[in-house]
């Protein structure tokens, strides 16, 4: 699977990345896991993401995979006290959440932690960020970042605090294109799209049954791309591949629960980006019909 340089911190991820929020929210066992991180693993995908609020995500990580620790470079997320007895963002609270994260995950260290939806001011109080660069000094974790959005996002590029951003950015969410992936590229920061593919909202042809994806959906619907009424699989190709072509992007996060997912992708994948004229005509669909408020969206 190609491989990217990851800004300036010398790590060269997959441009697949595994997204772990599926595992820990959809009841998978152990043993599905295993099989679900052994392929996405063996077939070629190096980074593993998750966070300390995605239920059981962390332990199914550290149970099934930390056995090949140095097959991939692992991300998590701080920031939500989820099952602490302090407040979210608290600093205690914070610390210890990446203590814990080190144990669910069986690792003595990650390869980035990022603030997970800190808002913009939190971000200028400065405290949450101490707490990141704190861990990276004790060798907890190798590169500290933020995962965000619009302003906040815009602000954590600015402040040059971060090695890494996580955003999202797809066919139906493309503020961060120019609000913060550019900086982000000319700092030397290694970009993670978050929902490259929309979520594939428009999968089913009827509005989806989970308030997650409305969103995108009501986009989509304005936005009425021609290679939508493609075949399913044709059209998650065109929306993955689109993400993948945004020019500072290094890799894309794909949640799942099916082992065989990771084969699907990467096959998707096999017709490289798009072209020039493919992914201008994407931007300029964009730029004619997204609405003012159509920001980033978590």
């Amino acid at each position: 699977m190609e491989k990217r340089s990851y800004g300036n911190t010398g790590m060269n991820v997959s441009i697949l990345g595994f997204g772990g929020a599926e595992i820990g929210f959809e009841g998978t066992t152990p043993e599905q896991a295993d099989r679900l991180l052994g392929s996405a693993l063996d077939a070629g995908l190096n980074v593993i993401d998750t966070a300390e609020c995605y239920a059981i995500s962390e332990e199914l990580i550290g149970r099934s995979a930390s056995h090949r620790r140095d097959d991939y470079y692992l991300f998590t997320k701080c920031g939500h006290a989820s099952g602490f007895d302090q407040p979210d963002w608290d600093i205690a609270m914070l610390e210890a959440s990446i203590d814990r994260s080190l144990k669910r995950l069986r690792t003595d260290y990650v390869d980035v932690v990022h603030l997970h939806g800190c808002s913009e001011a939190l971000l200028r109080q400065g405290d949450v960020i101490d707490v990141l660069k704190r861990a990276k000094e004790k060798g907890k974790t190798r590169f500290i970042g933020y995962s965000g959005d619009h302003k906040a996002a815009q602000y954590a590029v600015q402040c040059g605090a971060f090695d890494s951003l996580e955003t999202s950015v797809n066919i139906a969410d493309q503020e961060a294109v120019t609000l913060t992936i550019p900086e982000a590229q000319a700092r030397g920061m290694g970009v993670v799209a978050k929902r490259p593919i929309a979520n594939a909202a428009w999968k089913t042809g009827s509005k989806p049954l989970s308030g997650y994806h409305h969103t995108y959906w009501e986009r989509l619907q304005a936005l009425d791309y021609d290679f939508l009424s493609t075949g399913l699989s044709e059209s998650i190709g065109t929306a993955l591949r689109f993400t993948l072509s945004i020019p500072g992007v290094h890799a894309a996060i794909v949640g799942t629960a099916n082992p065989d997912r990771w084969h699907e992708n990467a096959r998707l994948l096999e017709r490289g980006l798009l072209t020039r004229e493919q992914f201008e005509a994407i931007r300029a669909r964009w730029q004619a019909k997204a609405a003012a408020d159509w920001t980033g969206q978590g």
